[in-house]
């Protein structure tokens, strides 16, 4: 008795360390985009998330210092001066005055220039050029400056995406994809499951082993041939296309989920409703719907997260024309053509989450109670 106690101890231990690197797994990276989306964008171009609270060292671009002939006479010498962190804040590294060696000098030291000059860069990064006698040339020098900055955040990353060109008519046009998408589906599984599970007909395991076998296929297979289909019925290019699209794709999951909370339910309640003279219709309307309620909410977050996220689908079925360009489009143009705008990336996975977070807490305490449904059954 007492092996077994240890044993279920150990096994307690076991399952909780797993849930919580699992959680870590998942929550540690999406902070970490939170973070990256409040950054500076140059500071988030070097340095890692982790490093959002440290100061950060960075090679600044090259800044040109007045021509020599504007030098301003100070006692028995001609002076330039100014600032290369331009007002950001920060500390001096090094500096250099060519781009082979950039970090040639400490701030302090005095190096002598081509024209004659001898620079100056202090650790604040203000520079001072001295001249000994009026200098002339129209050219100013080149500085080149290691900057140590202070951590640097800005809600800017968030105003150029809510503020672009455009989004809010790609968020009605991704509603206008996602509600239907979610909600044809549901009504022809439900109707469907219900028939699998308790109305007794010629191949119906058949039929059931053909769903199950549709999950596993690739959606990509079938884009192009059902693209065809739509051009020919002169539904290409449409939401309705996309709607169909969405709901064959749907469809299989959709049915084998609820077929097996279906198939779960008491047997005694649709016999005592059988006895009673209820109709499968009347059965299916008043006892198994309410009852399949959590099957149903867990499906409909899947399948709203899918629709909500999609790029490809959209991207075939509705094209990327402005007036129905969707949200995950819109977002993709907004990074360019090279995709290395990070801030905006970040940005934009905020942004894009905020509608199916909310769909997914409000139906969450369904969810579990739908997947684990049927998958034990009482003797």
């Amino acid at each position: 008795m007492s092996v077994g106690v240890g044993n279920r101890a150990a096994l307690t231990w076991v399952v909780n360390i797993s849930v919580i690197v699992l959680v870590a797994a998942w929550t540690l990276p999406t902070f970490g985009i939170l973070v990256s989306s409040l950054r500076d964008k140059d500071q988030l171009a070097i340095t890692g998330w982790w490093t959002s609270l440290t100061s950060s060292e960075r090679n600044l671009p090259a800044q040109r210092a007045p021509a020599p002939a504007e030098a301003v006479q100070d006692g028995d010498v001609w002076v330039l001066s100014g600032e290369l962190f331009e007002g950001e804040g920060g500390k001096a590294s090094s500096f250099g005055i060519s781009s082979r060696a950039p970090q040639a000098f400490e701030p302090g030291e005095t190096t002598e220039l081509r024209d004659g000059g001898m620079l100056t860069v202090d650790e604040t990064g203000g520079y001072r050029i001295e001249y000994s006698k009026q200098p002339e040339g129209t050219r100013g020098q080149r500085i080149f400056v290691t900057g140590v900055e202070p951590p640097r955040f800005t809600f800017d990353n968030y105003r150029q995406v809510l503020f672009a060109s455009g989004l809010a008519q790609s968020f009605i046009n991704t509603l206008t994809v996602t509600i239907p998408a979610t909600i044809i589906p549901i009504l022809i599984a439900a109707y469907a499951a219900y028939a699998l599970a308790w109305m007794e007909f010629p191949g119906r395991a058949l039929l059931l082993a053909v769903i199950v076998g549709l999950l596993v296929v690739p959606l990509q297979m079938s884009l192009i041939p059902i693209l065809k289909l739509y051009t020919d019925l002169d539904i290409g290019k449409s939401y309705i296309g996309i709607w169909l699209a969405h709901t064959g794709f749907g469809l299989p999951l959709a049915v084998y989920l609820l077929r097996n909370y279906m198939a779960g339910l008491p047997r005694e309640i649709m016999e005592s409703a059988r006895v009673d003279g209820a109709s499968d219709f009347d059965i299916f309307r008043k006892i198994i719907l309410p009852l399949s309620f959590p099957a149903l909410a867990s499906f409909a977050i899947f399948q709203f997260l899918w629709v909500w996220n999609d790029l490809l689908v959209a991207t075939v079925f509705l094209g990327n024309n402005e007036e129905q360009l969707v949200l995950t489009g819109r977002l993709r143009e907004l990074l360019g053509s090279r995709g290395g705008n990070w801030e905006i990336l970040t940005a934009s996975a905020f942004v894009s989450i905020i509608v199916p977070i909310c769909v997914f807490f409000g139906l969450q305490r369904y969810l579990v109670r739908g997947l684990l449904a049927g998958s034990v059954k009482g003797g």
